[in-house]
């Protein structure tokens, strides 16, 4: 049996090694923490995600803890005007074969563990720091904390925006602050007054800031997240930091009073200093040799697409197929070359080749999404016009919904 080394228990490392252990794979995942956790805030799971995770047979799990927004709102934060609307509910899931869910994130991390452990096949490590890694023509060796050394046919980096996988890797230095703050938070709907209650997923849109809120926890709670332009002191690796309500609030006042009412609704904030790296440019940036990057690791994304873990989902699927389709699940190249050597680095090749170009696409669109979302003066009134006049046709997204 083949095995796969994961460096990194997130969502993504999480993801990879289900999908690896579902083929067939033996996995060894070593995460630095602990224990298992994530951070309190929402996601955004679009159908193309969701059809992976479907297909993972994880519907039933999802759908006890997921919210199902009925439709996307897009409003102006200075007027409160409405600018466009995307459908969501039965309408998305007639067109691409899967609904449109929001989930808190340690909902799903929490889900996919349980399905991990249930599979079985993975050997889940806690506590456990990469040190480095080292590449032979046969396998490749992890160095851990203790001198530990754990080897596998593969290595998959999934250890997040700092990853040190790809320091060693690519050595191409850290991601960069975008000068952008986001605030996030997490509130019982029942604390909130009727008329900030919601069923929808609702992006504000004004200058030099946004606010998204939306459904998680059955619909029982909200997640709120508002971007405004400014810097944080401290470390940048650390995204978790206490946010200054009345410091948000002040940075707001120029906003609609449904805006402000909400931001007044809402007792505490974490406070996220967004860092991010240039789109992927080659398909080294995502594999190389017996490594293979995933997630964070390989395309860090601002959350102006809300895709960040949904392309480390997407990382994981076609990993497990290309494995799959090569033979690696099957302990034999299914090419018939024989050439032990290069058989696992040409099937990450391909997996890199499949990935690289759909996560440089995203994380550009999620970057331009920005400026667009924060635009003043003449722009910003021109993102008005176009969104009340084009309205859906602008907000869907069938090269993205769609899925690989």
């Amino acid at each position: 049996m083949r095995k796969v080394l994961i460096a990194g228990g997130g969502i993504g490392g999480l993801s990879a090694a289900l999908a690896c252990a579902r083929a067939g794979a033996e996995v060894a995942l070593f995460e630095r923490s602990a224990e298992f956790s994530e951070f309190g805030a929402g996601i955004q799971l679009s159908p193309n995600v969701v059809k992976i995770l479907y297909g993972w047979g994880l519907q039933e799990a999802l759908h006890e803890v997921v919210a199902f927004p009925d439709r996307l709102q897009v409003r102006s934060a200075t007027t409160g005007s409405e600018l466009g609307v995307l459908r969501l509910g039965d309408a998305i899931a007639r067109r691409y074969g899967a609904p449109y869910l929001t989930i808190h994130r340690a909902d799903l991390h929490a889900l996919l563990l349980a399905a991990l452990q249930q599979q079985g096949g993975a050997a889940l490590n806690l506590s456990s720091s990469v040190i480095s890694f080292e590449q032979t023509e046969t396998d490749v060796a992890l160095q851990l904390a203790h001198d530990q050394v754990e080897r596998g046919d593969l290595l998959v980096g999934a250890d997040g925006g700092w990853s040190s996988i790809r320091q060693q890797l690519l050595a191409d230095g850290t991601p960069q602050p975008t000068g952008h703050l986001a605030y996030r938070a997490l509130i019982s709907q029942a604390r909130l007054p009727e008329h900030l209650r919601t069923t929808q997923v609702t992006a504000w849109l004004g200058p030099q800031m946004h606010v998204v809120q939306y459904p998680v926890r059955r619909g029982e709670w909200l997640n709120v997240v508002a971007i405004v332009h400014g810097q944080v002191q401290g470390d940048m690796s650390h995204w978790d930091h206490s946010g200054n309500a009345a410091e948000l609030q002040q940075r707001l006042q120029a906003t609609c009073k449904p805006l402000k009412d909400l931001i007044l609704a809402v007792p505490s904030w974490r406070l996220w200093a967004l860092s991010i790296r240039p789109p992927m440019r080659a398909a080294d940036e995502q594999a190389k040799g017996r490594i293979a990057l995933l997630g964070d690791a390989a395309h860090p994304m601002v959350p102006y697409l809300a895709q960040g873990a949904g392309m480390a989902i997407e990382d994981a699927a076609v990993l497990a197929r290309v494995l799959g389709r090569g033979g690696f699940f099957a302990d034999a190249p299914l090419d018939g070359s024989g050439d032990m050597a290069s058989w696992v680095p040409g099937l990450l090749h391909r997996y890199a080749q499949q990935r690289w170009q759909r996560n440089a696409r995203v994380q550009a669109r999620a970057i331009r999404n920005g400026k667009i979302f924060h635009a003043s003066g003449l722009i910003g009134l021109g993102r008005n016009v176009a969104m009340k006049v084009l309205g859906e046709g602008l907000l869907d997204l069938p090269w993205l919904y769609r899925g690989v």
